[in-house]
């Protein structure tokens, strides 16, 4: 989440209280649903918990590239609210909305005071089908939204995620698939404080998908590009410096197979200029306008898969090899690997054990010759108790312990004195 400037916050937190008050007004007012005539859909997502480490709260690191299992220390929510407000026929007109917050979790009640907590607005769109000759299932989408993200959950990050405000037409049956095109708009914000008056840039995207081709039998596909354009003012311009970035192209390809009931998935993925970073920082498309990277360029490979092995044990695995070349004016060369596997077996339908294991390795070579690595690993064992035996059954809750290493003896812990530490803690997590 970006940081408000301080003329900026106090508009932004009291139209935040008043968003609040009314959700909230809404979702405890049973009468308000019961005199309207429109269904709500109701969905969201939490995560929260408590634990301690060796030193002090919990210790999180790293987590997007030696996984998330006993090493998250937030709270973490989102709460959407949709409805279908006109259908006739084959043409309906669907609302939907989210809002967020995060917190460290450490207080009673968190508020926007001092930052203790962050509200943010995720999505707030219309959906509209039936109105595209010929294929009824169409969708034409105006407003802000998460636009077709593709996860991996347990390293907590999208590899292809261009979400914000825009407008596009989605899911247009074209052949054996379907072609999606969208224009967005993900601005970078400070990108330089000496120019004076506004250093936010605007950046938009043309996002362009084709998805559902099955190769052979139990196999799909999908294909896409990404352009972004930063669009800066004339003022910016006359500066010059950061804000004359090239336009970037992030291309994305992948193919997924049906495996022994469960699934595995092969990512390669191209970017240059500001795209380029996403290729060794688990990004999923941000465009990085706060370095030179006009000669940037890099490549990703992600292997992923979930396969239950037997009725009782499922295991579930994420394999990233990431390169890219000149992403700032001092980085020759960087270079990024990372595995974490997460084995689950059930001990009845709703009591299960857990295991998670993760490391990395990254090194950094600058244009003087010296070079920077990192890497480390993390062992995580949990007692988990779902809704149902299914890898992703959710809700859940979880008592982990986990231990953290630095393998660089980088002193990443405990206040910058320890190259490794351990969290012990419960932890709760949902979608609906």
């Amino acid at each position: 989440m970006n940081v408000l400037q301080n003329n900026k916050r106090v508009t932004m937190n009291t139209t935040i209280r008043s968003v609040s008050v009314a959700l909230a007004a809404a979702l405890a007012s049973p009468s308000l649903f019961a005199a309207s005539s429109v269904p709500i859909d109701f969905h969201g997502y939490l995560r929260s918990g408590v634990g301690v480490s060796r030193d002090g709260g919990m210790e999180e690191w790293q987590k997007n590239k030696i996984g998330r299992l006993g090493n998250e220390a937030d709270t973490y929510g989102e709460l959407e609210l949709g409805s279908e407000v006109y259908k006739k026929n084959d043409v309906s007109f669907y609302l939907d909305s989210m809002v967020s917050m995060v917190s460290d979790g450490s207080n009673d009640n968190e508020t926007t005071f001092g930052d203790d907590a962050q509200f943010g607005l995720r999505q707030l769109n219309l959906q509209i089908k039936g109105l595209i000759p010929g294929d009824p299932n169409a969708v034409i989408w105006g407003g802000k939204r998460y636009y077709q993200r593709h996860d991996l959950h347990i390293i907590d990050t999208k590899y292809w995620n261009i979400s914000g405000a825009g407008a596009g037409i989605e899911n247009y049956t074209l052949g054996p698939g379907a072609v999606s095109v969208a224009w967005i708009r993900g601005d970078a914000n400070d990108v330089d404080y000496r120019v004076d008056g506004d250093s936010d840039v605007n950046i938009n995207y043309i996002d362009l998908r084709y998805a559902g081709w099955k190769p052979w039998a139990g196999a799909w596909t999908e294909v896409g590009i990404d352009y972004a354009m930063p669009n800066p003012t004339n003022k910016q311009k006359e500066y010059g410096g950061l804000y004359e970035a090239d336009n970037g192209v992030m291309v994305t390809g992948e193919i997924s197979q049906d495996m022994l009931g469960g699934y595995n998935k092969l990512v390669l993925q191209y970017a240059n200029k500001g795209l380029a970073q996403n290729m060794v920082s688990q990004g999923g498309g941000w465009y990085d306008m706060w370095n030179y990277v006009n000669d940037a360029s890099g490549y990703r490979v992600i292997n992923t898969g979930l396969i239950p092995i037997t009725d009782k044990l499922s295991f579930n695995h994420v394999l990233t090899w990431g390169s890219a070349d000149d992403t700032t004016q001092f980085t020759d060369k960087s270079r990024l690997v990372s595995l974490v596997g997460r084995a689950q077996y059930q001990f009845t339908e709703y009591v299960r054990l857990i295991g998670e294991v993760g490391g990395f390795y990254q090194k950094d070579t600058y244009t003087d010759g010296s070079s920077y690595k990192q890497s480390g690993e993390k062992y995580t064992l949990a007692l988990g108790l779902a809704d149902g035996p299914d890898f992703m059954s959710r809700p859940e809750l979880r008592v982990f312990a986990s231990y953290l290493n630095d393998s660089e003896k980088g002193q990443s812990f405990e206040d910058g004195t320890a190259n490794n530490t351990w969290n012990f803690g419960v932890q709760v997590e949902a979608w609906w």
